[in-house]
């Protein structure tokens, strides 16, 4: 019987010492740098002063055409200005519009058909980064021909359709009208 305690004294022991010991916390596998961000930036920034090249290319060649730079890094045109109004959509908004999407070479690719005409909760639903601003810029019954880098229109993936990896797009939005949002009834 001693025998057993014995052993069972020194069972419970070595479960104890086990169990309460500290985990040991393991080193990572690999150690990053930063030298793939500082690759990764760099590259960014070539692909973007090529786009712009190409824009600026596009905008060189049409000079009767009077191109404005937007401050959020893209450029556009009105087609068809509208001079007496002077409202624009805001936050909450419902834009109502038609686009097309061309590459820089003017190649349709999503016709306004294709597209089909859109109704928009601005600032509340998911469109590309450059129509979320551009539409802001519009009145009723404009059309502008936007000129968007990738990055403020399909990035690093495109649409994975159509439109590739890191391409810059012309887009033409006819701005039909807007509506300001309609108010919900709380009882």
């Amino acid at each position: 019987m001693k025998f057993i305690i014995k052993k069972l004294f020194i069972i419970a022991i070595a479960v104890l010492t086990f169990s309460c010991s500290q985990q040991q916390a393991r080193k990572p596998i690999s150690q990053s740098s930063g030298s793939f961000m500082k690759a990764s930036i760099e590259r960014n920034k070539k692909i973007i002063k090529g786009e712009e090249a190409l824009i600026d290319s596009i905008i060189k060649s049409n000079p009767k055409i009077k191109y404005l730079a937007s401050k959020k890094g893209y450029w556009y045109y009105y087609v068809n200005k509208n001079l007496t109004d002077t409202l624009s959509p805001k936050k909450g908004d419902i834009a109502n519009f038609d686009y097309e999407i061309k590459d820089l070479n003017e190649n349709v690719i999503y016709s306004e058909v294709e597209l089909k005409p859109q109704n928009y909760l601005v600032d509340k639903e998911n469109i590309l980064m450059g129509l979320r601003d551009g539409i802001k810029l519009m009145k009723k019954n404009e059309i502008v021909t936007f000129l968007f880098p990738s990055h403020m229109a399909f990035g690093f993936r495109g649409d994975t359709k159509r439109i590739g990896s890191n391409k810059p797009i012309i887009c033409t939005v006819n701005l039909q009208d807007f509506k300001p949002e309609p108010k919900t009834i709380t009882e």
